[in-house]
């Protein structure tokens, strides 16, 4: 057991620091997601990800 930490410790190491990096984006992303948040920061004009039947409803600034 304790050859296996050995020999694979660094890519443990490595591999539980890159799987902590994609669950804190995940968690932020539901967080800003729930607060109304958008991952789009571009212009929601030409944006297919709204689909809100008139400008009014949706909460996107159109320009």
């Amino acid at each position: 057991m304790f050859e296996f930490f050995k020999m694979y410790g660094g890519s443990l190491i490595v591999g539980l620091i890159v799987l902590a990096i994609v669950v804190l984006i995940i968690i932020e992303r539901i967080k800003s997601k729930r607060s109304g948040g958008s991952s789009c920061g571009c212009d929601c004009a030409h944006c297919g990800a709204c689909r809100c039947s008139s400008d009014e409803e949706c909460k996107h600034t159109k320009q």
